[in-house]
């Protein structure tokens, strides 16, 4: 049996996080055995691998949820490097990681008496109108909520590394009311070549702060406490929106506070000599989860 450490990722002030079980040895597990470890713990799951010699990376990563594997998740990949970094396994700050959707570069900020902040790159995001704009009433009763709670702006589809709805909500308290229906949601996802919908609004007083909420389409659970690729997917989107201007300033993006789980992420852009982002990176804090054992319950 393979060891499995969960790590909490994206921990806030508040504590929170994201649990992510992960085997720092998956050597030898096929398909069936990492799905089979993320159905246990009921969250995404990361698993450590040899890179191949042709890519010149550190490791491969490849993760699972309950019910299938994923291309790239953004909170398994900073966990992994975290309980690395943490385990002294690791030989730089800087290292370069193979994964379904791409070459991740991450990076280690470990500055002394403050806990290791941890960094991962994402290429610049594509932004796109939703491909049935029709659907939009559809969506908003799939979410729990009412036309009047949803601001007056459009539904986008973004993504760096898997597309994101994206869904501008009012207020916090509209925010924290949705309540997913996630057979419907898994049906709109479908028709929308979604993976799920992400639903956000301005953190109040606070410039570059945001609120969001991630309803995936079909994972095993209805909802995270913390998504690192929708919140990279986000970022752009508010470029597009105009909510933000480009800028190294971090976005900091608020999860998970519906769930109890309060969680935050950071997005800062890679920007050229022009101002214009080329890419963007996606951090926050990590820690070992108080339950070790699996439970499948934490995503409640």
């Amino acid at each position: 049996m393979k060891d499995v450490r969960v790590v909490e990722v994206f921990k806030s002030s508040q504590g929170g996080g994201n649990p992510a079980p992960i085997v720092i040895d998956a050597e030898g597990l096929d398909a069936e055995q990492m799905t089979a470890i993320a159905r246990a713990y009921g969250h995404e799951s990361g698993f450590v691998f040899a890179a191949g010699e042709r890519t010149g990376s550190d490791y491969q990563f490849r993760f699972f949820v309950p019910l299938h594997e994923m291309s790239m998740c953004g909170h398994a990949t900073i966990g992994t490097v975290w309980l690395l970094h943490t385990l002294g396994k690791l030989k730089n700050h800087q290292l370069s990681i193979d994964t379904i959707s791409g070459t991740v570069t991450a990076q280690v900020h470990d500055t002394a008496g403050e806990p290791p902040f941890i960094e991962i790159s994402q290429p610049v995001g594509v932004i796109e109108p939703l491909s049935k704009p029709e659907l939009r009433e559809q969506i908003i009763r799939a979410i729990g909520l009412d036309a009047e709670d949803i601001l007056d702006l459009p539904f986008l589809n973004a993504a760096t590394s898997r597309v994101k709805t994206l869904i501008p909500v009012k207020t916090p308290e509209r925010l924290d009311a949705a309540r997913p229906d996630s057979a419907r949601i898994e049906a709109l996802c479908k028709a929308l070549d979604s993976t799920g919908f992400y639903l956000f609004c301005p953190h109040p007083g606070a410039p570059r702060q945001f609120d969001s909420r991630q309803f995936p389409k079909a994972s095993g659970y209805p909802e995270d406490a913390a998504t690192g690729i929708a919140a990279t997917a986000l970022a752009f989107g508010l470029l597009n929106y105009g909510l933000i201007e480009s800028s190294t300033e971090p976005v900091l993006i608020h999860q998970g506070r519906a769930m109890g789980r309060p969680s935050d992420i950071y997005v800062r852009f890679d920007l050229d000599q022009t101002n214009t982002p080329r890419g963007c990176f996606v951090g926050g804090y990590s820690a070992f989860a108080d339950n070790q054992t699996p439970s499948g319950e934490a995503h409640g």
